[in-house]
């Protein structure tokens, strides 16, 4: 029978004041389990603080558009909201499990569907944090962007054994206890046990900078694949003390009534299992360290033993200069340069660019002055807009009319077009 608030909160109160510890637990989880509105409604208040915590100037974009700035916030909360739930859940279905002994059949299918959105929100949310997953430690990057916590390199032997793990974690969560021969379910453990491997790397990896939501993920894996692990051996145990196991299972009552001989088996297991992984990747061109330098050979993250290049300077307020930043075959960049003191990247547009509007200056500073007011006006605003390289490889290309346009008059004007583009940014290196 379904209680009401106002109904559970008696009984709850004498039930926790006179029952044991395990008692009051299982009021709690019964209490939480009947109102699961209140957890809703809890996550969502946690998720509006911390979102205010971390993103203090939302809704400060008012002069601009009430409508960016409740969708800016909406979508924010949204962000905080959604880790913090599916985490809170997962916590809750553990407890729950502890405490009953037993679980409902959806459980398993919400854990699976976390997992996947916690893949897609941590390649997400480490975009918002500037890191470029795709970028060696060797690549030259621009502004605030960081080169990958993970070797792109080696990006086959960690999906191959985070595709293991999960598939282990499927084998121990969707096929009943009764039906697993002890090979299999060891088997089953010991891809968990990868798994949860890779997943405490991977947060020390990242703890020189530390972000929590980008150890969600992980924390959230280990915490299934350790449930996922205990109930298999609790229902093998029971399995084998009811007497309904197979007698293939009776054979190995002995070994296997001890909760701790499954999973020290599958201990056993997993270190041949890693050594085939290594083995088949190697045949299809992954060196047999790749699984050392995946967290090696990076910059800037606990195990890098890399340097990597210093970050060029994409001045967000000239359209040439973010335009510079688009993908290398298009910009075509052909040198670093320096503006205002800190080092760019040029490409002969810009040059082109900055060369017309010297030589402008210089001949025409009325009209130079009045070009430059029109255009703080309206590309400072659009420059702002341009966040990835398609964006600024458009800008290029819409730019190259008028790149075509100024080397025409600097051949006109003047008598060596080409020395005054090729003294434009100077680069000098920074003391």
């Amino acid at each position: 029978m379904r209680l009401k608030i106002s109904d559970s909160i008696g009984p709850f109160q004498k039930d926790f004041m006179k029952d044991g510890s395990k008692q009051k637990m299982k009021n709690i989880i019964h209490l939480i389990g009947n109102h699961k509105i209140l957890l809703v409604l809890l996550g969502g208040i946690v998720g509006t603080i911390v979102d205010f915590k971390m993103f203090p100037t939302v809704g400060g974009g008012l002069h601009s558009s009430i409508y960016a700035s409740v969708a800016a916030y909406v979508g924010r909360v949204m962000i905080i909201y959604l880790p913090f739930l599916l985490t809170g859940l997962n916590l809750y279905y553990f407890i729950r499990y502890l405490i009953k002994k037993n679980e409902r059949a959806y459980y398993r299918f919400v854990e699976v569907a976390a997992i996947i959105i916690g893949l897609v929100y941590t390649h997400l949310y480490s975009d918002v944090r500037s890191i470029n997953l795709s970028a060696a430690w060797y690549e030259q990057l621009y502004n605030n962007s960081r080169h990958s916590y993970i070797a792109p390199d080696t990006y086959p032997t960690i999906w191959t054994i985070i595709v293991i793990a999960l598939a282990g974690y499927i084998l121990l969560r969707f096929i009943p206890a009764g039906r697993q021969t002890p090979v299999i379910s060891a088997l089953g453990i010991a891809a968990v046990y990868l798994g949860t491997g890779l997943c405490v790397v991977y947060c020390i990896q990242i703890m020189k900078d530390f972000d929590f939501f980008l150890v969600l993920l992980p924390l959230n894996c280990m915490l299934l694949f350790f449930k996922a692990v205990l109930m298999v051996v609790v229902k093998k145990i029971e399995l084998l003390q009811n007497g309904t196991a197979a007698t293939k299972y009776r054979r190995l009552a002995k070994r296997l009534d001890q909760a701790a001989n499954l999973p020290w088996l599958a201990l056993l297991l997993m270190l041949p299992m890693l050594g085939i992984i290594v083995a088949v990747l190697f045949l299809f061109g992954q060196e047999p360290h790749s699984l050392i330098k995946a967290w090696t050979e990076t910059a800037g993250w606990t195990f890098s033993q890399k340097i990597a290049p210093p970050n060029l300077e994409h001045d967000v307020h000239y359209l040439c200069t973010v335009a510079a930043g688009g993908h290398r075959k298009v910009v075509k960049p052909i040198r670093p340069g320096m503006r205002h003191g800190r080092p760019i990247i040029v490409n002969r547009q810009l040059c082109v660019a900055n060369a017309f509007e010297q030589m402008l200056a210089e001949r025409l500073p009325r009209f130079h002055k009045a070009v430059r007011g029109f255009y703080d006006r309206t590309g400072f605003p659009l420059a702002r807009l341009i966040r990835s390289k398609y964006a600024a490889d458009l800008v290029y290309v819409l730019m190259k009319p008028l790149e075509w346009l100024f080397v025409m008059i600097l051949y006109t004007v003047e008598l060596y077009p080409e020395d005054r583009i090729a003294v434009q940014y100077p680069y000098r290196q920074i003391p």
